[in-house]
Formats: structure tokens, C-alpha cells, sequence
């Protein structure tokens, strides 16, 4: 439809969708909205009106986390950080190769395409939508393999943002216990810290850096996934925001202005994360989801549900 002078008149429909995306978005930006409420909100949007800017999503997501979790590092310790690294280094490593094992092993029994399942079992024994980028380009996967592994991913990350804060207090996990388990068990960290952040101040910090120090072995994985898939051609993606979460830390830790006022950053880092949890929701499109598949779905549900068992007795047991 146009006007007299030839101007286009905008859809009605289009300009109302978009008004409440962002309406929405702006509402995640105050702290009224939590992390579990930005991501329901946004799955809600996906599912109903749907994305008006779904081509920016997965860009956004990824640029609004990194940032987000270096200023996390505004309020945390480095000392702190670093006795709590140490205590999760051993469930690292375990669990990590667990995954890996079991997800090929799935996918063997299920059929699922190799680079599919690859990606499905990175992604779940490493740091989720983070592992899978920097995967898929050393093994050559194709675009259907990324899209499925990461939607599997996201629908998962979403169910444990809301069922992992009352399992860790039915079952009186302390802020030490559930940060851990977390870290190990839940898929990506901007859920990680989403389900932290509502169990404790101490959950969150204990969470958010197992969860980054288990994020550096996206770099042997990947080295790993060359060999595997006889592949040197291609260069891997070392994630840079660790490097800047760290940084923050020692700031916080030695340096007096940042100390005294790095709570403000930490902040905006949580408010930042919460927009980027709505994102994801606002990204789980019905595409997306039919997209999946019922056997790799299986494979991610089974891998998960098991690494997230053996994670949970022993961090009962064990800690």
C-alpha cells in the first residue's frame, strides 16, 4: 500500500510487533525483570508474535554476553576466584571427557550425522552456544549441524534456568554446592549465572568462574576436533572475554577506584545478562525448534540428564 506522494505506509502489524519487542527489551534493562522472567518473556514473543530483528540475534547475544561477564569481573576476587577454580578443576576434567564419551556414544547408538552429534556433545560438556562457534568452523559444519546443536542447547539452557534454583534447595545444596553444579551441568553460561545470581551472591561467584576456567578447554577441544576431523585449514576462535574477565578481577582486587566503585559495573553486567537471556528466548523460534530433530534432541536430553546426575552426587558427596 502507498500514500498519494508514493511513500510507503508501514504494516500496522509489523510496527505493533516491534513496539512490544522493544517495549519488552526496555523492561529487561530494570530490575524488576529477572533473569527467569526476561527468558520466559522472550520465548513468549518467539513463540507467539515472533522476533521482528531475529537477523541481529544471534550477533547481539553473543557480543551482550562477552561484555557482560567481563564486568562481572568488577566484583569478584581474584584470590577468591582462583581457591575456587582450583575445587572445580578435578569435576573439569572428569566431566568434560564423560561428556564427550557418552555424547559419541548416543549419537552412535541413535544415528545422529557425526558433526551434529559432535557439536551436540561439545556443547554440553564445555560452555554450550560458546563451545559450538568455536567448533563448527575447525570441523567444517554445515549450517542445518549449528542450527541443530544450538537449539538444542538453548531449549535445555532454558529448562534449567528455571527447575535448577528449587532442585539445589529441596535438596539444601549450600551456595558452594549449587555454584558448582551448575557450572558443570548447565549448558551456557549466561544461564549459569542466571540460576547462580538467584541462588546466592556466593553461588554466583563460585559459578561464574568454574564456569570460565571450564570455557578454556574450548581450546584443546578444539585442537582436539582438528585432529578427530583431519583438519588444519582453519583457524580456532579463543575466547577473548576470559582473558577480559580475569583482567577485571585483578583491577578489582588491587586497585582502590575500581574496588570502591566496580559495583556499578557488576550491575550492568547483571542487567546485561538478563537482556541477553530474553534474546535467547526471543531467538527459540518455531523454526528453530522443528528444526531440531527428535534423535539429536535425544542425544542433547540423555547427555545432559547425565552429566547433571554425576555432577549433582558429587558435588554431594564429594564437597
Amino acid at each position: 500500500m502507498t500514500t498519494s506522494n508514493n511513500a510507503p505506509v508501514k504494516d500496522p502489524l509489523t510496527l505493533l510487533r516491534k513496539i512490544i519487542f522493544i517495549a519488552a527489551l526496555g523492561a529487561c534493562t530494570t530490575p524488576l525483570i529477572t533473569p527467569p522472567i526476561a527468558l520466559l518473556m522472550g520465548l513468549v514473543i518467539a513463540l507467539t508474535i515472533g522476533h521482528p530483528y531475529l537477523h541481529l540475534n544471534r550477533k547481539a547475544t553473543n557480543h551482550l554476553l562477552k561484555i557482560s561477564v567481563v564486568g562481572l569481573g568488577f566484583g569478584m576476587n581474584i584470590n577468591d576466584a582462583m581457591k575456587a577454580g582450583k575445587e572445580g578443576f578435578l569435576f573439569t576434567v572428569v566431566s568434560i571427557s564423560g561428556t564427550l564419551i557418552l555424547g559419541a556414544l548416543l549419537g552412535w547408538l541413535l544415528k545422529v550425522e557425526r558433526k551434529t552429534s559432535y557439536l551436540i556433545s561439545s556443547g554440553t560438556a564445555i560452555c554450550g552456544g560458546s563451545a559450538i562457534a568455536a567448533v563448527a568452523p575447525v570441523i567444517q559444519a554445515e549450517e542445518h549441524s549449528i542450527t541443530v546443536a544450538l537449539g538444542i542447547v538453548f531449549i535445555l539452557n532454558s529448562v534449567a534456568l528455571f527447575i535448577f534454583p528449587p532442585i539445589g534447595h529441596w535438596l539444601h545444596l549450600t551456595q558452594e554446592q549449587f555454584g558448582i553444579w551448575s557450572a558443570i551441568a548447565i549448558h551456557d553460561t549466561s544461564s549459569v549465572v542466571g540460576a547462580a545470581s538467584k541462588y546466592g551472591s556466593d553461588a554466583l561467584k563460585i559459578a561464574t568462574t568454574v564456569k570460565l576456567a571450564r570455557a578454556l578447554w574450548i581450546i584443546p577441544l578444539a585442537f582436539l576436533s582438528a585432529i578427530v576431523f583431519k583438519n588444519k585449514s582453519k583457524k580456532i576462535n579463543i575466547p577473548w572475554f576470559i582473558g577480559g574477565y580475569i583482567l577485571a578481577m585483578l583491577l578489582f582486587t588491587y586497585t582502590f577506584f575500581v574496588h570502591e566503585y566496580g559495583h556499578y559495573a557488576v550491575f550492568i553486567a547483571r542487567q546485561g545478562l538478563t537482556i541477553t537471556l530474553f534474546l535467547i528466548g526471543a531467538g527459540l523460534s518455531k523454526k528453530v525448534i522443528s528444526a531440531v530433530g527428535a534423535k539429536p534432541f535425544i542425544q542433547g536430553i540423555l547427555t545432559w540428564i547425565a552429566i547433571g546426575i554425576t555432577a549433582l552426587w558429587a558435588v554431594m558427596h564429594l564437597i
